[in-house]
């Protein structure tokens, strides 16, 4: 059955590993209180009596569910080590009861290696401050107008929650935790280091039809240079959104515009926006993953009832725009695979040391912010937060998760499981990923012909593989298929064998197989099948990898047992879906709450 592939990114990580099975997830749109981790034995003051082995059961139920999750987790542990996440904390998650609970899960999270940028939110204690000194908060559009109170709140609340941030990250592990193991010099040096400091260069919005802006200002540049230095000696930086301009003037910048300028200026691996809630389906279900082009498409339906939306929508049509005036002939194209070149026409568009524009200067046409009256009322769900994770993507950022900072542990079950329990927007997971088309058949025969040649595969005539067309899956760059896959459903048995998974010699390593298998898994998911199977001869451990266990004939479809060539002498495999993890191929199945 399958072609030889390499592994490469599960639906939910990209850096290598294999797929960790999904755990089922709650259907319901309720907030459901996931815990980071199995719980601790602790001490028991029981009446209860020991095996012969000094293991209660239920102590040894708490160590399989520990281990078990460890296991799960290694490949992302691994994996993530060395990346760099910009992770932006709304005000709403920084002004309330579970931020000490992030910041704990982050200190974790660096502790395993993963370096961080922190961007938090300040805009509800700018605004409590402000109501408390019987001042009102202004906005316009997606800006607030920074007049002299306003700027006096804002330096107060950025300086407060900086001074808490550094806080509540020097301490690291508590010692308790760490006596029994014999507390050593070691131990006592791995308190987390905190970095904060004039990373931000800015510049007065200025008067924007007819309103004057005041002291709010807009991000001209980022420190790339000493952020690096300080994220190389292992420290988590905190940015705050307080630039300085070239005059000396402190000024108060849109957080989410400091949060996506970062992640382009330093070329982040992640944008992580904490937030207060979370994007669900039309079933009440959480959206776990979105394409670029799916998010964009959403975007775009809600433009007219959005300035944000609105807003995203010119950003994104004027890059294009001026690239493709500037777009070489499609034969000198370079497509790298980085991730940080040009995609669907979008490019980056924050210069540093310019800020967010084309070079013409007018930063208030193109800057990117989100917030104002618009966010504060939700009346658009989670749209804001949309439209800033579709943005860094088309800049170059890989991965966008949204994130809700008040259930337990999201953070750590967002990253090392690989499902997560947020939604994520990912720039390249399915690019040039689609249904076959005719034309495509060519193509295709191109790709299986040299496996069919070698025995992998099972020989199929251009009539059968015409035939079977409608159920090709094929990956399309630069005008040539350069993979290929098939699902053909058994509806009434509610399974679907995967079968021809092909791809191109020379596009072999690059993670290709991984995204056809996902795509097929998501395809099988939205038309209710609930497990796959495949049949096999030389590629089993591939398939065994991600999640495919050996099987009985038994236990393929009737239908399809009756047309095995057993002469093959081929081996059966099965997975099992897990429905709660359903994708979504088309953006008619999203709803913003």
């Amino acid at each position: 059955m399958a072609a030889s592939l390499a592994a490469g990114a599960s639906a939910r990580f990209v850096a290598g590993g294999e797929a960790s099975p999904a755990r089922p997830r709650a259907a319901a749109p309720a907030r459901v209180a996931w815990r980071s981790r199995p719980p601790a034995a602790g001490v028991r003051c029981r009446g209860a009596r020991a095996p012969a082995g000094g293991v209660l059961p239920e102590e040894a139920d708490d160590g399989a569910r520990f281990v078990g999750w460890f296991r799960e987790a290694w490949p992302y542990i691994r994996g993530h080590r060395g990346s760099t996440f910009v992770v932006v904390v709304s005000g709403e998650v920084v002004a309330g009861p579970h931020f000490d609970g992030i910041l704990q899960d982050i200190s974790l999270l660096h502790g395993l290696g993963i370096k961080f940028v922190l961007v938090p939110g300040t805009h509800v204690q700018i605004d409590k401050l402000l109501a408390e000194r019987g001042k009102k908060a202004k906005y316009a559009g997606r800006y607030r107008i920074t007049d002299s109170d306003s700027l006096e709140a804002a330096m107060e609340a950025a300086g407060r929650i900086r001074l808490t941030i550094e806080a509540k990250l020097s301490p690291g592990p508590p010692m308790l935790n760490l006596r029994r193991h014999g507390v050593n010099g070691r131990w006592h040096e791995i308190a987390d280091n905190v970095a904060s400091g004039n990373f931000l260069g800015a510049k007065r919005r200025g008067v924007v039809a007819g309103i004057d802006f005041g002291f709010t200002g807009e991000v001209k540049k980022i420190d790339v240079s000493r952020i690096r230095e300080r994220l190389d000696r292992d420290s988590i930086v905190v940015v705050s959104n307080m630039g300085y301009s070239s005059a000396g003037e402190v000024l108060n910048c849109n957080t989410y515009e400091v949060a996506t300028a970062c992640a382009l200026a330093i070329e982040a691996d992640k944008l992580i926006c904490i937030v207060d809630g979370q994007i669900f389906d039309e079933h009440g279900r959480v959206n776990r993953f979105m394409s670029i082009e799916e998010a964009d498409m959403l975007i775009r339906t809600h433009a007219k009832q959005s300035e944000i939306a609105a807003n995203y929508v010119k950003v994104v049509d004027e890059e294009d725009i001026n690239h493709v005036r500037n777009l070489p002939m499609k034969q000198d194209a370079v497509y790298g695979l980085n991730g940080r070149d040009h995609i669907n026409g979008y490019t980056a568009s924050f210069r540093n040391g310019v800020g967010f524009n084309n070079g013409n200067g007018l930063s208030g046409e193109q800057g990117f912010a989100i917030g104002g009256e618009e966010r504060l009322s939700r009346s658009n769900g989670y749209l804001s937060e949309l439209a800033a994770a579709a943005y860094v993507c088309h800049g170059g950022v890989q991965r966008v998760h949204i994130v809700d900072g008040t259930v337990g542990g999201s953070l750590l079950l967002e990253l090392f499981t690989r499902d997560g329990v947020g939604t994520m927007i990912a720039r390249d997971m399915y690019e040039g990923t689609r249904m076959a088309r005719e034309e495509d058949l060519s193509g295709i025969r191109k790709i299986i012909h040299p496996l069919e040649e070698s025995g992998v595969l099972v020989r199929r005539t251009d009539k059968e593989l015409l035939e079977a067309l409608s159920s090709f899956i094929v990956v399309e760059r630069d005008g040539s298929i350069i993979a290929c896959a098939a699902l053909f459903p058994y509806l009434e048995d509610k399974s679907g064998e995967v079968a021809a998974i092909a791809v191109s010699e020379e596009c072999r390593g690059q993670g290709q197989g991984d995204k056809l298998l996902d795509y097929v898994e998501k395809k099988a998911l939205s038309l209710g099948l609930e497990k796959l199977f495949l049949l096999t001869t030389r590629t089993a451990d591939w398939f065994v990898r991600r999640g495919f266990k050996e099987c009985s004939i038994e236990s393929l479809p009737v239908v399809r047992r009756k047309r095995i060539d057993l002469s093959r002498g081929s081996k059966y495999y099965m997975k099992r879906l897990q429905v709660a993890e359903v994708g979504h191929m088309a953006v008619n199945g999203f709803a913003m709450r």
